[in-house]
């Protein structure tokens, strides 16, 4: 194991016991480091359930699973009988599917019942706009989505937020709609994405018995991506560790990019105010990039004041220089960077999936599609629409959620006349107001005669066939050994919602689509390994949907394309050729950043994007961009400048030397065979 690491990581690895900082720059195999020390830990005898690693997505938690799995022995098959207990295994996995993990087991403290769904943002912006229907904002149209951002920054606190909601007014509104959409979300006995960190702190604060057994498990900590951590997310590890004091935090202060989403950069920084004995072990030897690539990361990140001191180096050799291309305007860049991806390709045997074109902002990506699309080159662009924000699987998923927690009032009014069962968008708002004057879920009042004299007999009709197929569906998920796949296709078929599909859609790909994308899904419900009964193999289901949505696209990402990526969502990936493209004034770094004081971050953000760079790098920029029709004027982008000349290849000045005759002849060849 010793010989696959540098002494660095080797010593972080040793390093056990008490608080560690892993200050790990972009590319120094941090992963392979937390991977090999939970080996080590095992190997000194540390039961494996007593050791916790948090991550911040999924893909990140699965990686590390299948790292450590390999690193560690499996345990003789033997294990467990005689009354030996089974050995457990590390508990790997995000800061929300922790939360989840231990409401599960004590929610009930809270008043919620242990069974609760978990809400998407649709669900969240369903309960936000029933809201902002009973508050009176005059003629100005409210954005649910922007209303419930601030909610959300407004309950995770910290800094920013305290600076957003300082003045008295502004408070007292986000009091009140945080009182009642809480109240809104306990009363379908669900929780969002946020509560799975809030009410896990509410419990450990106010249960000191479930602290004690959670610090009881989780004896040693590792955080990765520490420098991402908000101040929830550091109050919760800091309850589990302040006790035994075993933390490792993973981390580089030149890689937090996301303070606009409530991410403290000072959680890294000040680790050695709550943890005074810290021990600090740098990592700067880089396993990525050419060292003309990190000599330009060093060089722009240098300028920022508010870091702790590292510089990238690899052996990977010295490498091209980076180049630099200015253009007349957007179109002529996106034009030009697929020119050159496919003059690569065709030339020197350099497959599409080996380039990513980086930008700022969203507005970015449509001239480079257009000329993607124009030269007929696949390319897939990450965070595009998820597969959760499909029409037909919000509603399929809102079916499966009614059945299970029929008091899950937005599910259930998403599917109440889907198919038409005469249950119009009146009956629904009767229903849901009913609901809040008795203070009960929507599926009480449907159940009730008394509360039915203001609707229609076809109403009625309805909502007793909604009913009757709700009850056999959640009474059928009671019977042992029953297949989830063949109970979701009965479901399916009873209520025609696959013909109700093509019904709606005109273009008939579409509709195909449309179905197939629900039997996907349908067919990977059963989990053959599960004992556990069909109720709760759903719930587990639905849960590890919400928390892994980013894994239903993994198989989007297959396949020889160009990855389209803004320079936020990157972080964490790597790619042998780079195009950076609106290296501009006003893009990167963004206009808001002055005005805003977030310099700092904006360089850092430039200093992630250059460092996903293997190969080669190519910053581009424009003279003017098209912006809501017209041709603005663009200045390059200040960071440029710190760039070191000699580092710097401008492709402007390169397009004017000649072509050596041999090479000329060389590239004329490889074009020709690739095209017969």
């Amino acid at each position: 194991m010793a010989q696959s690491l540098n002494p660095e990581q080797s010593a972080a690895v040793r390093t056990i016991n008490g608080p560690v900082l892993i200050l790990a720059g972009a590319g120094t195999g941090k992963t392979g480091v937390v991977t090999h020390r939970i080996a080590r830990m095992v190997s000194q005898g540390i039961e494996p359930s007593n050791i916790l690693a948090v991550t911040f997505t999924n893909k990140a938690a699965r990686e590390m699973q299948s790292r450590v799995s390999k690193l560690i022995p499996r345990r003789s098959k033997k294990a467990g009988k005689d009354g030996e207990k089974k050995p457990g295994k590390p508990t790997i996995c995000t800061f929300h599917s922790l939360g989840v993990r231990i409401l599960r087991r004590h929610i009930d403290a809270l008043g919620y019942k242990k069974n609760f769904v978990i809400y998407s943002q649709s669900d969240q912006l369903g309960i936000i706009r029933k809201i902002l229907s009973h508050i009176s904002t005059g003629d100005e149209k409210t954005d649910p989505g922007d209303i419930l951002s601030l909610l959300s920054r407004y309950r995770n606190g910290g800094e920013l937020a305290e600076q957003m909601f300082s003045d008295d007014k502004h408070r007292a509104m986000a009091e009140h709609i945080e009182e009642r959409y809480v109240s809104a979300l306990k009363a379908c006995n669900a929780v969002d994405f946020d509560d799975l960190i809030l009410l896990t702190l509410k419990l450990l604060r106010e249960h000191p018995d479930v602290l004690e057994a959670c610090r009881k498990r989780y004896r040693y900590v590792m955080v990765d991506e520490y420098q991402d951590t908000n101040a929830k997310q550091f109050e919760l590890v800091n309850l589990l560790t302040k006790e035994h004091r075993n933390l490792c935090v993973v981390g580089d202060d030149d890689q937090s990019i996301y303070g606009w989403r409530g991410a403290e950069i000072a959680n890294l920084l000040n680790l050695d105010k709550h943890y005074p004995e810290v021990k600090t072990i740098t990592l700067e030897q880089n396993y990525r990039s050419t060292n003309a690539i990190l000599k330009a990361a060093n060089a722009v990140i240098k300028n920022n004041t508010n870091r702790k001191l590292k510089s990238l180096w690899s052996d990977n050799g010295y490498g091209n220089r980076i180049q630099l291309a200015s253009y007349a305007n957007d179109e002529e860049e996106a034009r030009s960077v697929v020119e050159e991806i496919e003059f690569r390709r065709m030339a020197k045997n350099i497959s599409w999936s080996s380039h990513a074109i980086l930008f700022r902002t969203n507005q970015q990506a449509r001239s480079l599609e257009t000329a993607l699309r124009n030269g007929k080159v696949p390319y897939r662009l990450v965070g595009g629409q998820s597969f959760f924000d499909r029409r037909e699987i919000k509603e399929f998923l809102a079916f499966l959620k009614t059945i299970l927690n029929p008091s899950d009032d937005i599910s259930l009014l998403r599917i109440a006349n889907i198919p038409p069962r005469g249950i119009s968008d009146k009956t629904a708002h009767i229903l849901l107001a009913l609901s809040q004057e008795h203070q009960c879920p929507v599926i009480e009042i449907m159940m009730k005669s008394q509360h039915r004299s203001d609707l229609s007999r076809q109403a009625i009709r309805g909502i007793d066939e909604l009913a009757s197929l709700i009850q056999h569906f959640h009474d059928e998920l009671k019977r042992p050994g029953l297949s989830l796949s063949e109970w979701a296709q009965k479901l399916l078929d009873q209520t025609r919602y696959l013909d109700e599909l093509r019904r709606l859609e005109k273009n008939q790909d579409i509709a195909d689509t449309r179905v197939q994308n629900v039997l996907d899904l349908v067919a990977s419900m059963d989990d053959e390994q599960s004992s556990y009964l069909p109720d709760q193999r759903l719930q587990q289901f639905l849960e590890d949907l919400t928390l892994d949505a980013e894994r239903v696209n993994e198989k989007e990402a297959k396949g020889d394309q160009v990855t389209l990526i803004t320079t936020h969502s990157c972080k964490g990936l790597e790619f042998p050729h780079v195009f950076l493209v609106g290296v501009e004034d006003g893009l990167l770094p963004h206009s808001r950043s002055r005005v805003e004081g977030t310099m700092e971050e904006e360089r850092r953000l430039f200093y992630v994007a250059i460092t996903r760079a293997k190969r080669s790098l190519v910053l581009s920029l424009c003279a003017a961009r098209k912006r809501y029709g017209e041709m603005i004027s663009c200045h390059p982008s200040p960071f440029l400048a710190e760039i070191p000349e000699e580092l710097v290849e401008h492709l402007d000045e390169a397009a004017k030397q000649p072509v050596a005759k041999d090479v000329g002849k060389s590239l004329f060849g490889s074009i020709k065979d690739s095209i017969q």
